[in-house]
């Protein structure tokens, strides 16, 4: 077990390198700017998507939604996803609040499918898992005591298994062939940089989502987006 947590740590070291590169380039604003335009981006486009029409079945009565428009899946034996996107969640009127960022990561062991590009969709159905999610840096799985189902474009989506569960990912991959998203342990990690970025200093998740004290009119075409299901 030990050993397997060592290899964890080092395959998500990695994976999340891989996933940042591209923002050494640009500053956190920017990325924070492009990752909330992407985010809507792969919303509009799985409201389209004939094998997730689940999907629009469960956006109205979601408590929250995380948008993971790219989660890199890399390995052969030992494997791990990461990937940067948005938590937005409900504010007490119903209405959908404002965007916090976090990084993905999930380790796995077995065999692997190689490299893989998805877009995810987390749809959280309970209360217990936004304060997983906004308190404890969000692991997922039933170790914690929340439950994730999945629906990937070319899965046949499991009704009765996905009837509980806290949280409900959709997946597509944009290589064309979906091979599964370890999701059981996976670990969604506050991005501080780019919170601030995007709202201004001291902005936390609590202060976003809970006490709506921070807003950012570059999220509206998000928000918008999904007030539509």
């Amino acid at each position: 077990m030990h050993h397997k947590s060592i290899f964890s740590a080092v395959v998500l070291i990695g994976v999340f390198w891989l996933t940042s590169c591209a923002e050494f380039r640009q500053d956190p604003v920017t990325v924070a700017r492009n990752l909330v335009n992407r985010a809507t981006e792969t919303v509009e486009r799985f409201k389209d998507f004939p094998e997730l029409k689940e999907f629009a079945r469960h956006i109205p009565g979601a408590k929250a939604v995380v948008v993971l428009p790219t989660v890199i899946k890399a390995g052969f034996f030992v494997g791990a996803e990461a990937g940067n996107g948005v938590l937005i969640a409900r504010a007490g009127d119903g209405k959908w609040g404002y965007p916090v960022f976090y990084t993905l990561g999930a380790a796995s062991f077995g065999i692997q499918a190689g490299l893989q590009d998805t877009e995810i969709v987390l749809v959280i159905r309970s209360d217990k898992a936004i304060r997983a999610i906004l308190d404890h840096q969000g692991k997922l799985g039933a170790d914690v005591g929340i439950t994730v189902g999945l629906i990937g474009v070319g899965m046949e989506a499991s009704t009765t298994a996905n009837l509980g569960t806290d949280v409900l990912a959709f997946a597509n991959s944009k290589l064309g062939v979906f091979g599964g998203a370890s999701l059981e342990g996976a670990v969604l990690a506050r991005r501080k940089d780019l919170n601030e970025a995007f709202y201004g200093a001291g902005a936390t998740p609590n202060a976003i989502v809970l006490e709506n004290k921070h807003s950012n009119g570059k999220a509206d075409p998000l928000r918008a987006v999904l007030a539509a299901f």
